[in-house]
């Protein structure tokens, strides 16, 4: 292992992730990348895909982005070919997201003798697949650090990875406040977009299709909904998740199934992924996102920043995002009842609506800004970098140094 390279200019880091597709995790590298303050760190994201849609609607600069492209499940290449660019960007951190990330960071860091390894969490109380936890033990003494985006996440970790609370650090994510903000014209164009009438009531869910965001709540809340203000609008806003396609296309196909037999026609609209995200929630009246389980949800942050308040299941850490009855509305799982009569008594009452949509807006400019996530990841990396003893190891875990032999030796194992 190399001598650390840090010495208090800019810290070189590299943000490691499986691909750039629509989805929370990918959306929050890039507004982090893009938040950080350049004066104090110097950030490169790498993608193992060259499915970056999310690079070219974020505006993300070419030199931001490199693509080192992974060849199939067990291409160890990948891992060799990021070692190289680490080598070449002299990388004081490699941050991952995502298992195919997690694994080549932690296994390419040693190659490239980068002095710190951050692991993520993103998500809570799921089921690994056995590869996945198998590959996961087998490398667990490669990173330094774990950035867990939920309480939730940490506590998750803890129970089913063994990990001490002190090797994990909580980052709530972090959402654009200047991107994200009230702007009434622009929800009104985005309604025209889809023939909603301007007083017509509106409310959305955004979530990809996978089974643990509770699409099948919402539009049961829809249908309750719809009996008080039978003029109100439902928009599903997402898309399929490419890494799972089939699994999401079935999950797909059956919540628009659901959706036809709660006869809920033209006033359900399945409206896809949409490049201007913050015209969507300026063209609601509220949002909901009623999941079995999250990390910490962009999708309600987002919203809230627009001023939109936000109906919310009791999951992971939403109930410290969202203030129940200040800045919207937390719900027991699977009670789309209890969010039904919440949704009514809100379309009933603009005045309270529009506080809660005030103090949402306050409440995210204060506490979730994603400036905010930058500096509290960034400082992530700067105690890691400064804990690096004599010996250039973290005092958090013994790393072992390991040669191009040796680590084709684990990847072996992990087949």
């Amino acid at each position: 292992m190399n001598a650390p390279r840090y010495d208090g200019r800019p810290i070189s880091v590299c943000l490691l992730i499986s691909s750039l597709e629509f989805g929370g995790a990918e959306r929050q590298v890039i507004e982090m990348t893009r938040a950080f303050d350049r004066t104090r760190v110097n950030p490169v994201i790498c993608s193992l895909s060259r499915e970056v849609p999310l690079a070219a609607s974020l505006t993300l600069p070419e030199a931001d982005l490199v693509i080192v492209e992974r060849r199939g499940r067990y291409d160890f290449s990948t891992v060799l070919r990021v070692a190289r660019l680490l080598r070449q960007r002299k990388v004081d951190v490699v941050h991952a997201f995502l298992l195919d990330a997690e694994i080549a960071a932690r296994l390419a860091a040693p190659l490239a003798g980068v002095p710190v390894v951050v692991a993520s969490e993103r998500n809570t109380d799921y089921t690994r697949p056995l590869f996945h936890r198998l590959a996961l033990r087998l490398t667990q003494p490669l990173f330094d650090v774990m950035i867990a985006n939920s309480h939730a996440g940490k506590a998750f970790n803890v129970r089913t990875m063994g990990l001490t609370e002190g090797r994990i650090e909580v980052v709530h994510n972090g959402v654009d406040t200047e991107r994200f903000h009230p702007d009434h014209a622009a929800g009104l164009a985005f309604r025209k977009t889809q023939g909603i009438p301007a007083t017509d009531p509106v409310i959305a869910m955004v979530a990809s299709f996978k089974r643990q965001k509770g699409h099948d709540c919402f539009l049961k809340m829809a249908r309750q909904v719809a009996r008080s203000f039978p003029n109100a609008w439902f928009l599903v806003v997402g898309g399929l998740v490419e890494d799972d396609f089939e699994a999401s296309s079935r999950y797909a196909a059956e919540i628009r199934q659901l959706a036809a037999s709660l006869d809920l026609g033209e006033r359900c609209r399945f409206v896809g992924n949409q490049k201007q995200m913050e015209a969507v929630y300026n063209g609601c009246d509220l949002t909901a996102l009623l999941s079995l389980r999250e990390g910490t949800p962009n999708v309600l942050l987002e919203s809230m920043a627009c001023g939109v308040p936000v109906l919310a299941s009791d999951a992971a850490d939403n109930a410290i995002l969202v203030q129940d009855g200040v800045t919207g509305c937390i719900l027991a799982k699977d009670d789309y009842a209890g969010a039904a009569r919440r949704a009514v008594e809100l379309l009933s009452n603009r005045g309270l609506r529009n506080r809660m949509g005030e103090a949402a807006r306050r409440h995210v400019c204060q506490e979730y800004s994603i400036s905010m996530a930058a500096t509290r990841t960034e400082d992530v990396y700067r105690r890691c970098l400064e804990g690096v003893d004599s010996r250039h190891r973290s005092p958090r875990r013994p790393r072992v140094a390991m040669k191009k032999e040796e680590l084709m030796g684990q990847t072996q194992t992990l087949r």
